[in-house]
């Protein structure tokens, strides 16, 4: 089997900016595409959970990778997804990106109906068996049927087009048991973690890069991230993913994903419109909110300007104030433990 590069570094799970209609903006798309690019990060993975799939047809779906595969016109990969409701309607997807250029596919475990690890491996293997392009699978186990290291492990000797994963669970140690478990049979394989919270310690134990839904708001900080990490400047790379890690934590859980990346791009000055979504009345103003607390974390990173009436200050801790409080406590579990109390 002839081995190639296999995929590494940031892929961006892009939003898909929307006009005042609820259609794809795609002059605001193509912009997207080149900031996205001049901020460094290392390819596109359009069509993902970011990029709201689910909520755009197929016609529009392809029509997404054609823009995008213009746009950037080779100058960096694109991993598209090519999800769809079944194992016809997704070949027949991965036939057209790779008509238009795409380095790969993603697709995601089947959703809706939860299979066994059986039929998950059935799933795959009949899309490898039949795509003119490499097949990256995509494990995201809080919206798709999860896939086992077993049957990474069986794909990834069985189909040759399987040339990697994207995990999202951020389970460490099952990723550690796919690398050890498939990386010596194939060179070529990659593993793309998708959970930006743990996208440090995934590369420092064998991780080839990510799909991180935060570099398509903040690329500058996920690139250099990835770049420290690579470098062993691991004290400041340690740094970074801590500050990436609120930003990640406000957009993901803050609002009805992935509101809140959509919030963030906005305040980045990329017209990324309103969701297909609908939202309550109540929701709106929870959004609003939130667009303030994420301009407040962007400008602390020098990427937006503060609110009008500035930003909260916090209070540096006291380390006086917390040894009391230590003490205290302690104090108080001692009385307890002399009384004969506890839980």
């Amino acid at each position: 089997m002839a081995e190639t590069k296999r995929l590494s570094g940031i892929f961006t799970p892009n939003v898909v900016p929307l006009d005042g209609r609820g259609e794809i903006d795609e002059a605001e798309l193509r912009r997207y595409v080149d900031w996205l690019i001049a901020r460094g990060v290392h390819g596109l993975y359009p069509n993902g959970s970011t990029g709201e799939f689910t909520r755009f047809t197929a016609d529009e779906r392809r029509r997404i990778i054609e823009i995008i595969a213009d746009q950037t016109a080779g100058r960096v990969p694109i991993l598209a997804g090519a999800a769809e409701a079944n194992t016809r309607e997704t070949i027949k997807a991965c036939e057209r990106y790779h008509e238009l250029g795409a380095r790969a596919v993603a697709i995601v475990s089947p959703f809706y109906y939860r299979l066994s690890s059986a039929g998950v491996y059935a799933y795959f293997k009949e899309i490898a068996d039949h795509s003119p392009i490499d097949v990256t699978l995509y494990n995201i186990p809080m919206f798709a049927s999860p896939i086992d290291v077993p049957t990474v492990t069986r794909l990834a000797a069985e189909c040759p087009k399987v040339v990697g994963i994207k995990d999202s669970s951020g389970d460490l140690p099952q990723m550690m048991r796919m690398i050890a478990a498939i990386r010596p049979q194939r060179s070529d394989f990659c593993f793309l973690t998708g959970w930006d919270a743990a996208l440090m310690p995934m590369l420092l134990i064998g991780c080839d890069g990510g799909t991180n839904a935060t570099s398509g708001v903040v690329p500058e900080i996920t690139r250099k991230l990835y770049d420290l990490t690579l470098a062993g400047r691991l004290d400041q790379a340690r740094d970074l993913q801590y500050r990436l890690l609120t930003l990640f934590d406000a957009m993901l859980y803050s609002a009805e994903f992935p509101e809140g990346f959509r919030a963030a791009l906005n305040l980045r000055g990329i017209r990324a419109g309103a969701g297909r979504q609908p939202k309550s009345e109540v929701q709106k103003i929870e959004l609003d909110k939130l667009s303030r607390e994420l301009q407040c974390l962007l400008a602390a990173e020098g990427f937006a300007d503060q609110p009008v009436g500035g930003c909260p200050v916090k209070e540096p801790i006291d380390p006086e104030q917390v040894a009391r409080i230590v003490r205290d406590v302690v104090g108080q579990l001692r009385k307890q433990g002399a009384s004969g109390g506890g839980a």
